[in-house]
């Protein structure tokens, strides 16, 4: 059998290369879980020397990945993400065609200098707003949401991980490094294009009907909450309408208490006082910001005696428990345990006028601020069930500018050769790091670890196809067809498999095992290798036609009442308008 191996070693793993094809397409298990486990079978089959798959880790690539994750969770912790598509919406009800434009821009820009999926992410629910100012369905905007993001990350080397992975492989094989904006005249001919096409057909071949979440401002949870004015200075003496931290997308203020009296109307011109509070409905996220402010006390008064640590919990009323009827003020929460109530929720619904009078209900879900002592006694104890950290964090604003420096920094030195665009990506991480822009826990958990588990379970199954003579074979078989094309047509025959392969399969997976094929291909032809590793980087992320092909995709899929034939309709024109347009430019500018 070990005979057998060594002979035919180079058909067997063509073989095994289209059982994982096949594997990928019916989704048995994760793709990252199918990756790996064919990559071990590489190794025990000896295709893959133990000291080979042990080099696949020292490839730049997927710790570059890596690094520009927690760049992109950086710049959404920081809120820069959530101000700019705020300052989109702002302009919606004013002049709906240039706000639209803008948002579309902003997708692009974004997603060229960082991941697309926390875009998309963070999007989402803006987008859904953004629909419903227009007066349109949220289907007409998710899918072009996706397709923007897809666009923008061909516009640079750092705008898609498949970018990052697909140079990696080629610098591997010998060739120059691409620089961070090589890529950019087809990028932005392909975004172009697509922005074109969706202009043109979107609005026909888009579906036009809700969404699940039609309607709603916000996919994270939303508390009631009050927010007193505790000194004079910032917010004291100034009207409420002119105070920027009260206009945030996930706050709405429903009334004001002042003086012993609530009042309902006219807010935006009234005048805040010491000791005023206002009544809000907020995300979690907004409430934990502005409870970092010192002039401002947010949730009950009580609460939080301790000068120990405080975290902050959702907790939720469980269904038999006595405190269910009861007024909040009435449990003392803060007496009893030092833990302050920020917030109150409700499944659809304002659970009651203001936070002190809200009775409770089974499954309400409370905000509580307190010490982990607090939070053990009240689980022990009280009548509710604490259940997770909140599903919001609080922005720090006030670091913006340091995460934009840092990916402007590493986007303008790699652009200059200063230095290896990993190292200052990994030097970048360290800045916003040190400088709390986003804690280290949170920055963990921004990375994509299924992606790079695939990138290098893949790199492995590359290594085993390069060393059993399996890429050899694929050239040989395809060189004598491609010989007799011209260069444009060759072009076009790997943009168009690779991207439909990427349909099918993830995209870094079609770009590990593409790349070094085209590369041999050009050799063989005796062309420069390079057009042709772009045509796989531009084709590998061109995934229009399914919400399987690209996660940005799947994500909108989701969170829109989509069906999949909705992605054939109008990605199909796109594969093919982007994918001529791409592959001309290639020819013009690399031939």
């Amino acid at each position: 059998m070990s005979g057998f191996l060594t002979d035919y070693s180079a058909v067997v793993a063509l073989v095994l290369l289209a059982v994982l094809f096949v594997a990928f397409v019916f989704e048995r298990y994760p793709p990252e879980v199918t990756a790996v486990g064919f990559a071990g079978l590489f190794v025990l089959l000896g295709f893959v020397s133990t000291d080979q798959a042990l080099q696949v880790f020292s490839n730049p690539a997927p710790i570059t990945i890596g690094a520009m994750f927690v760049l992109s969770g950086a710049l959404v912790r920081t809120g820069v993400l959530d101000a700019l598509a705020e300052s989109v919406i702002a302009r919606a009800t004013v002049s709906p065609i240039l706000a639209l434009v803008l948002f579309v821009a902003a997708t692009v820009v974004a997603s060229a200098f960082m991941n697309n999926t926390p875009v998309v992410l963070v999007l989402i629910p803006i987008t859904i707003r953004f629909a419903a100012a227009m007066g349109i369905a949220s289907t007409k905007l998710l899918i072009p949401l996706s397709y923007a993001a897809i666009l923008g990350g061909t516009c640079t080397l750092i705008g898609t991980s498949t970018n990052l992975l697909v140079d990696g492989i080629a610098t591997r094989a010998g060739m120059e490094p691409f620089s961070i904006f090589e890529i950019t005249p087809v990028g932005v001919v392909a975004t172009l294009t697509g922005v074109a096409v969706m202009t043109l057909l979107g609005w026909i071949l888009l579906p036009d009907r809700g969404s699940e979440n039609e309607g709603a401002p916000m996919l994270e949870t939303e508390f009631l909450s009050e927010i007193t004015i505790r000194s004079d200075g910032k917010y004291a003496g100034q009207k409420i309408g002119d105070i920027a931290d009260f206009k945030r997308p996930g706050l709405r203020i429903t009334g004001l208490r002042s003086g012993g009296k609530v009042i309902r109307t006219e807010l935006a011109q009234r005048e805040l006082k010491r000791g005023d509070s206002l009544i809000v409905v907020g995300t979690s996220s907004e409430l934990l910001t502005l409870n970092k402010r010192s002039a401002l006390r947010v949730g009950l008064r009580r609460g939080v005696t301790t000068d120990a640590e405080k975290v902050a919990v959702e907790a939720i009323v469980a269904p038999q428990k006595a405190s269910a009827g009861h007024r909040i003020a009435d449990l003392m929460l803060g007496r009893r345990y030092g833990v302050r109530v920020l917030g109150a929720h409700r499944h659809k619904h304002i659970p009651g006028p203001d936070l002190e009078n809200v009775r409770l209900r089974p499954a309400d879900k409370l905000l509580l601020e307190g010490s982990p002592e607090g939070f053990d006694a009240l689980a022990e104890e009280a009548d509710l069930v604490a259940v997770s950290r909140p599903s919001g964090r609080a922005f720090r604003r006030g670091r913006a500018p340091i995460a934009i420096a840092a990916l402007a920094a590493v986007v303008t030195l790699a652009a200059l050769g200063v230095m290896d665009i990993a190292a200052l990506a990994m030097l970048a991480v360290a800045a916003i790091l040190i400088l709390r822009c986003i804690d280290g826990e949170e920055a963990w958990a921004s990375i994509e670890g299924s992606i790079l588990v695939l990138i290098f379970a893949m790199l492995v199954v590359g290594a085993g196809l390069q060393e059993t003579g399996a890429i050899e074979l694929i050239v040989s078989g395809l060189l004598p067809l491609l010989m007799e094309m011209p260069p444009l047509a060759t072009l076009l025959v790997i943009f168009f498999i690779t991207s439909f392969f990427t349909e099918l399969v993830t995209n870094n997976a079609i770009a590990v095992i593409m790349t070094p094929i085209v590369i041999g291909l050009a050799n063989q032809m005796g062309l420069d290798p390079r057009p042709f590793v772009i045509a796989v980087m531009i084709g590998a992320s061109a995934s229009f036609a399914t919400p399987i092909g690209y996660q940005t995709n799947t994500l909108v899929y989701g969170a829109g009442n989509y069906r999949f034939s909705d992605f054939f309709k109008i990605g199909i024109p796109m594969n093919i308008c982007v994918g001529l347009a791409s592959t001309v430019t290639i020819w013009i500018l690399f031939f």
